[in-house]
């Protein structure tokens, strides 16, 4: 049975947590305020919380870490203007937390998913995909056999070099549903 550590209890750590552990997984959460003094149990960790909130995450608990896969679900946008990313250009949040955990596998995973679409299962009659990039093939299967076992769909979206678009595809849906273009029960639904 796969573990996960899950950072975050807000909506997205929620349904996430919940399409994993109806697909037999255990979960267990963690509050941001309770990372300082965290002791990780899960074989995977799971960062559903704001980008700003990361940093101090990482430096309390980079150290267990370690040999872990980590899943960055983070949309690094600037939150007093929804209107930039504050990663580096041609970067990625992803990209950063896996130069802060070398020892890790990083995979950028949920970012371009609202919490109301992970829990129903579906965005429009479509089945909800969850799009997972990142350069470990053993991690990126692993998440993906969870994902499936929950009754989600999941597609490896390439390396994680990939994350740097999933951040612009998120970005974007995100500040459609602020400027209340698409609804936070829609976003973007992947066809086969």
């Amino acid at each position: 049975m796969a573990n996960y550590t899950i950072f975050g209890t807000g909506n997205m750590a929620q349904a996430i947590g919940g399409v994993l552990a109806a697909g037999g997984a255990s979960v267990e959460y963690i509050g941001h305020a309770d990372s300082a003094s965290a002791t990780i149990a899960g074989d995977t960790v799971i960062l559903a919380v704001p980008y700003p909130a990361v940093a101090e995450i990482l430096a309390a608990v980079a150290d267990q870490l370690a040999g872990k896969t980590v899943i960055d679900i983070t949309n690094p946008l600037d939150f007093e203007t929804f209107d930039a990313l504050v990663v580096p250009e041609g970067s990625s949040a992803a990209a950063e937390i896996q130069r802060a955990l070398p020892q890790s596998h990083v995979l950028k995973a949920f970012n371009t998913n609202f919490a109301a679409t992970l829990a129903g299962g579906t965005i429009a009659g479509a089945p909800t995909t969850v799009l997972i990039a990142g350069d470990s093939g053993d991690a990126k299967a692993a998440l993906a056999a969870d994902v499936v076992a929950g009754g989600l769909r999941a597609i490896d979206a390439g390396s994680l070099r990939r994350a740097h678009e999933l951040e612009a595809i998120g970005f974007l849906q995100l500040t459609l549903a602020v400027g209340e273009r698409i609804s936070w029960t829609g976003g973007f639904a992947v066809a086969e």
